[in-house]
């Protein structure tokens, strides 16, 4: 009698197993999206690839996701119709970067602020950079400094969206440092990484203000040069490695660009604990660190309450920049 009551509650286990096995995978979202808010070829297209390859290599997807591309705003009409249009599909992710949160800082993303959203993992990051062609007089990032302060005017500087975005900002910060009104810079706003590459090489700019992992596959093809590259020190990567940063410079400037993904605001707890726990799993792997790796992202790994914490945080930090710069009141 004891052996038979065993036997039939290790086959009703095994049963909840199988069931429990059953409502997991029924739970992977039904046509996973992630939504690139830019042109393709700049930071939010391979945060999305970068996701896009690595979820299906480790088996968290049983297919790719697909990859669109919404530009406008830096990230400002993503959120609109992320927020607005499909705030509880489940299979909608969009890449956000830190450049995301300083838009939002302004106001800039409209009538929905930070709280808007279901922040959900931040997978790595990049270091803001200042890039011209490989045929360009500014050597230095001082050659470039003392060229703005004869005549601020007189050079072209593309960025990643208007006055006060992340790129900008980049500049402004070097304006700043070398006593020159950063509102007496000449921009050519452009719609990310990838278009301020293609200005650049065209000849359009003199200087893209981008950061490094765009930029790498120019430098590597010999096409592009960076003055500088806005982290604490340089960067321990061969190809990195000779890199000057701007504090080494005597520009004391460094700027992380955290890049992650956020889900919309009705999207159920449940799914956001499957999409949780997969990029929980995602982040702990050796095999998402190469890839990782391979897309020029440094570490930095963070997922759920954490990471809503720090983005509500570095929201409020760049609110404080913002005023320093009188973008906003």
């Amino acid at each position: 009698m004891p052996m038979t009551l065993s036997l039939r509650k290790l086959a009703l286990a095994a049963g909840c197993m199988l069931f429990a096995g059953q409502l997991l995978a029924a739970d992977e979202p039904k046509r996973p999206e992630c939504i690139a808010p830019a042109s393709p070829g700049g930071g939010f297209d391979l945060t999305c690839k970068l996701a896009q390859s690595a979820l299906v290599n480790e088996k968290l997807l049983t297919k790719p996701m697909r990859v669109t591309y919404m530009p406008g705003g830096v990230g400002a009409v993503a959120y609109n119709a992320v927020v607005a249009q499909r705030p509880a599909d489940a299979g909608t992710l969009v890449a956000w970067s830190s450049g995301s949160l300083l838009n939002l800082a302004q106001g800039k993303f409209g009538r929905f602020d930070e709280s808007a959203v279901r922040w959900l993992a931040a997978v790595g990051t990049s270091y803001g950079a200042i890039a011209v062609k490989s045929d360009s007089p500014y050597k230095t990032l001082d050659d470039l400094v003392q060229a703005l302060k004869k005549d601020p005017g007189s050079v072209v500087i593309g960025s990643g969206g208007t006055v006060g975005s992340q790129d900008w900002m980049q500049t402004a910060l070097i304006a700043k440092a070398a006593g020159i009104n950063p509102r007496e810079l000449r921009y050519v706003a452009l719609e990310g990484g990838g278009e301020i590459a293609t200005a650049l090489l065209g000849g359009h700019i003199q200087v893209g203000s981008t950061d490094i992992s765009d930029s790498m596959p120019h430098i590597l093809s010999g096409d592009m040069r960076l003055l500088a590259v806005f982290s604490e020190q340089r960067l321990d990567e061969p190809e990195m490695k000779d890199i000057p940063t701007a504090k080494e410079q005597g520009y004391d400037i460094v700027w992380p660009v955290v890049r992650g993904f956020y889900l919309g605001p009705k999207v159920s707890d449940a799914d956001y604990a499957w999409w949780k726990d997969a990029f929980d799993k995602l982040l702990a792997s050796e095999e998402f660190a190469k890839l990782r790796d391979q897309r020029e992202l440094f570490p930095f790994a963070m997922t759920g309450p954490e990471l809503d914490t720090y983005v509500k945080k570095q929201v409020a930090d760049y609110k404080v920049l913002a005023k320093e710069f009188g973008l906003i009141q």
